[in-house]
C-alpha cells in the first residue's frame, strides 16, 4: 500500500558489525533498515529517499521504497513485454497476421537492447525470435504459452533468447525516443538494408504502434504513447507497381498457354491462372474458389459474361502460425468482413475455361476446382514452378533476365491495368478487384494519371453542351 506517512531517521552507527552505519525509516505502520559499510553510503541512500519524499512520492509500507522506485523493480523488459503482446494478440488474429506480428518483434526486440558483449548472429536472432519467441502454443490448462517457454529449442537459439533475456531493455527506457526512433528505421528496412515497400513498413510500425499502446492502456507500464515524442518520417518509397514488367494482354495470353502446354499438371493450372488474370484474384483467393461460386450463362449464350462469387482466400503462411496446423489459413477476403463477398463480372473468355476445366477435371470433393494433381491444397510450390517453366518458353533470354512476369501475381497486376487502360470507372475497378480506393490510386496513380486527358474532353465536351 502506497503512503505520504514516511518518517526518515538520522544515520546510527551500530560498532562491531561488518556494515555498522544503519539507515532506518518507517512507512505507515511498518519499520524498514539498510546497512551500510561506510557512513557517506548511508548518506547517499537518505538523501534519495529524501529527495523522494520531498517531490510528493509516495511511499510502499511493504518495501519500503518510493513509488518511482518501486516501478522501476516492476517494469518488465521489452522481450518479456513483447512476448505477452503476441500471446494476448494470438487468439483473435488470422494466421497471417499472427507471423506479421512476430516478424515486426523480431525486428525491433534487438534494437531495445543493451550491453556490449558479442551478439548472436543476426539471422540466428531473428529465427529465434521470430519462430519461437514470437509464436503461441498450447501450454498447460489450455493456456497459450510462448513456443520458446514451451518446447525444447536447438542450442543456438536457446543462446540468441538467453542473451535477448539478458540485454533487453526495460520497457521504459524502450519507450525513450532516441530508441523508438532507431526501431522505426529498422522496421523501414529489409534485411539487405534496403528501403522496405511503404505498405510493409506501415504495416510493422503498426505492430510497434500497437505493442506500445498494449504498455499505456492496458498494463499501465507507461503513461504516454512514445511516438508522441518522436520527430521521425519514413523514407520515402513508392509502392506503385512497375508498368515495365507487367505482361501485356498479348504476353498474358502466352503464358497462359505456354501453362496448359506442361502436360496434366499444367492443363490444370491454366484456369487458375485465368482466375488470376481475368477475373484479377489473388493466387489465394483463387485457390479458394468452388464451382458453386460460379453463375455460368447457358451454354447457348457462348458471348454472354458469367459472375463469380470470390469470399474465401487459402494464404500460404505455415501451420505454426494457424489453428489448424495447416500450411494455409482459410480465410476471408483480404482487409474484409468475414462473411464479406466481392462479385465480380466474368468475360466471356474465361466462362468458356472455367467450363472446360470442369468437364475435364471435375472438382474436388469439397468443391473446389484447383487441387493439386496428387489431390489435396494447391500450393504456391507447385503453381510457381509451372509458372517459371511458363516464362522459360514465352521469354526471351533478355526478358528472363529482367522482373517481367516474374511471379505468378503479374497476371493480377496486368488484369488491373487492362481494366483501366479501357476506361473501367476506377471505383469499379476497385470493387473487382477487392482494393480500397485509396490502395487503387496509390498503385496504379500512373494510369489513372493517363486517363486525365480523355476525361478532360468528356468534361470539355458536357460544358460546351450547356452552352
Amino acid at each position: 500500500m502506497l503512503t505520504f506517512d514516511v518518517v526518515i531517521w538520522s544515520i546510527r552507527q551500530r560498532k562491531g558489525r561488518p556494515k555498522p552505519w544503519e539507515l532506518r525509516w518507517r512507512v505507515g505502520a511498518e519499520g524498514h533498515s539498510k546497512s551500510f559499510t561506510v557512513k557517506p553510503q548511508a548518506d547517499g541512500r537518505r538523501s534519495q529517499l529524501m529527495a523522494a519524499l520531498r517531490a510528493g512520492q509516495q511511499f510502499d509500507e511493504e518495501t519500503g521504497l518510493p513509488e518511482k522506485e518501486l516501478a522501476a523493480l516492476a517494469m518488465p523488459t521489452w522481450f518479456e513485454h513483447a512476448k505477452a503482446y503476441a500471446l494476448m494478440k494470438w487468439p483473435g488474429a488470422a494466421a497471417k497476421h499472427r507471423a506479421s506480428i512476430a516478424e515486426s518483434l523480431a525486428v525491433v526486440t534487438p534494437v531495445f537492447t543493451t550491453g556490449t558483449s558479442p551478439r548472436p548472429d543476426a539471422r540466428v536472432l531473428r529465427a529465434a525470435l521470430y519462430q519461437w519467441a514470437f509464436r503461441a502454443v498450447d501450454g498447460p490448462k489450455n493456456q497459450l504459452v510462448s513456443r520458446a517457454d514451451a518446447q525444447e529449442l536447438p542450442n543456438d537459439l536457446q543462446k540468441a533468447l538467453e542473451w535477448v533475456g539478458q540485454h533487453s531493455m526495460r520497457v521504459d527506457e524502450a519507450a525513450k525516443p532516441e530508441h523508438v526512433r532507431a526501431a522505426l528505421t529498422a522496421l523501414s528496412r529489409l534485411l539487405n538494408g534496403k528501403p522496405a515497400a511503404e505498405n510493409t513498413a506501415n504495416r510493422k510500425r503498426t505492430v510497434l504502434s500497437n505493442a506500445f499502446r498494449y504498455a499505456v492502456e492496458e498494463r499501465a507500464l507507461l503513461t504516454r504513447h512514445p511516438f508522441l515524442s518522436v520527430d521521425w518520417a519514413a523514407p520515402q518509397t513508392s509502392d506503385e507497381v512497375d508498368f515495365r514488367w507487367v505482361p501485356g494482354p498479348r504476353l498474358a495470353r502466352a503464358l497462359l498457354t505456354a501453362v496448359a502446354a506442361q502436360g496434366e499438371r499444367g492443363e490444370r493450372l491454366e484456369a487458375f491462372y485465368g482466375a488470376v488474370y481475368y477475373v484479377a484474384t489473388r493466387p489465394g483467393e483463387a485457390a479458394a474458389l468452388k464451382e458453386s461460386d460460379f453463375i455460368l450463362p447457358p451454354e447457348s449464350e457462348p458471348e454472354a459474361w458469367g459472375e463469380v462469387l470470390v469470399s474465401e482466400s487459402h494464404p500460404e503462411v505455415g501451420g505454426g502460425w494457424t489453428d489448424s496446423g495447416k500450411s494455409h489459413d482459410e480465410s476471408g477476403l483480404k482487409h474484409r468482413a468475414r462473411k464479406a463477398v466481392r462479385a465480380v463480372p466474368v468475360p466471356p473468355i474465361y466462362v468458356r475455361m472455367v467450363r472446360a476445366h470442369i468437364a475435364r477435371f471435375g472438382v474436388a470433393p469439397d468443391g473446389r476446382l484447383f487441387p493439386a494433381v496428387r489431390g489435396g491444397r494447391l500450393t504456391s510450390n507447385e503453381y510457381s514452378e509451372v509458372w517459371s517453366e511458363a516464362r522459360k518458353a514465352v521469354l526471351s533470354e533478355q526478358e528472363l533476365r529482367t522482373a517481367l512476369a516474374e511471379v505468378p501475381y503479374s497476371l493480377r497486376h496486368a488484369a488491373i491495368s487492362l481494366w483501366i487502360k479501357s476506361g473501367m470507372d476506377p471505383v469499379e475497378a476497385a470493387y473487382r478487384a477487392g482494393h480500397s480506393l485509396a490502395v487503387l490510386y496509390r498503385f496504379y496513380a500512373k494510369l489513372l494519371k493517363g486517363g486525365s486527358a480523355a476525361a478532360n474532353r468528356l468534361v470539355e465536351l458536357g460544358l460546351r453542351a450547356e452552352e
